[in-house]
């Protein structure tokens, strides 16, 4: 216990012992300057010194742009940046799908096919019971033969009713003449076929974009006019073409010559589609070509 009490002011008096630090002129050995310290103020300095070097480095890190070198540090423009980024790789899909919706709206036009309904991968015999027809009186009443005349008289120009909605207007015949064939979904037949003379002009129903303006094959002379309200248009087996893709046509503005063209024609007739929102509805519900 002695010897620790004794201890104890000695280290005291190391650490505050004096010591003079002196400059010296090396040639002269003039004294140039000198500091009178104490092993107490050398810690002290250099524990004050140590905080202001590390409290320097990190105001220097926080508040200057070499904090973004600094791996795993994110600034708030980089997060602004990268919200930038998602909201716009999102758009870009949204169009992307969009895009992939309407380039396969335009090949089933041009392929004359579309997509198969869900009612073919429905199992309508898990969801309801069998009943047989003998049972059930399938006799309409007065009321409900009113209703359903209603019914099918709105539904008759229901798919372009928002075109209706928001302007008045009424579909351009492409040519006048006999109809050779008429509509028939079930048989894939997505258009009205109309006979009439060769080189008769062929109008455009509506105004509208011209989208596609080739030849192919199998339906010779091909002109496709994208419409506004998910609209679209197609003439086949023309002889020849007025516009070419990108142009803007007006309705009732001649945009092709009927022919005779490709190897599914028979003879000089216009085949005529209607297509709305991908798919095809009986151009013959909307014009009169005769």
């Amino acid at each position: 216990m002695e010897s620790s009490k004794k201890d104890k002011p000695k280290i005291k008096q190391r650490l505050l012992h004096k010591y003079r630090l002196v400059i010296l002129n090396e040639d002269t050995f003039e004294e140039r300057l000198s500091f009178q310290l104490s092993k107490l103020n050398v810690i002290i300095l250099s524990a004050f010194s140590a905080l202001i070097l590390v409290s320097g480095t990190a105001l220097l890190i926080a508040f200057t742009p070499i904090r973004e070198y600094i791996p795993g540090y994110s600034s708030t423009a980089l997060k602004n940046k990268a919200t930038r980024l998602t909201l716009k790789v999102d758009s870009l899909t949204a169009v992307v799908n969009q895009n992939s919706t309407y380039f396969k709206s335009i090949r089933n036009i041009l392929s004359g096919q579309i997509d198969s309904l869900d009612t073919q991968t429905m199992n309508l015999d898990k969801d309801f019971k069998k009943v047989e027809a003998e049972s059930v009186n399938l006799s309409a009443s007065e009321q409900d033969s009113i209703l359903r005349a209603k019914v099918e008289q709105e539904d008759k120009y229901s798919l372009l009713e928002r075109a209706t909605f928001s302007t008045n207007f009424t579909l351009f015949p492409p040519v006048t003449g006999r109809i050779s064939e008429v509509y028939n979904a079930e048989q894939k037949h997505y258009a009205v076929d109309i006979v009439t003379e060769k080189n008769e002009p062929v109008k455009a129903t509506l105004d509208g974009t011209v989208i596609f303006a080739e030849w192919t094959v199998e339906t010779g002379y091909v002109i496709i006019i994208e419409h506004n309200f998910g609209l679209i248009s197609v003439y086949k087996h023309n002889d020849s073409l007025l516009k070419t893709q990108g142009e803007l046509v007006t309705a009732g503005e001649a945009i092709a010559v009927v022919g005779d063209t490709g190897e599914f024609s028979y003879g000089p007739h216009l085949h005529f589609e209607l297509w709305v929102d991908g798919y095809p509805v009986n151009p013959s519900d909307y014009i009169n070509f005769e």
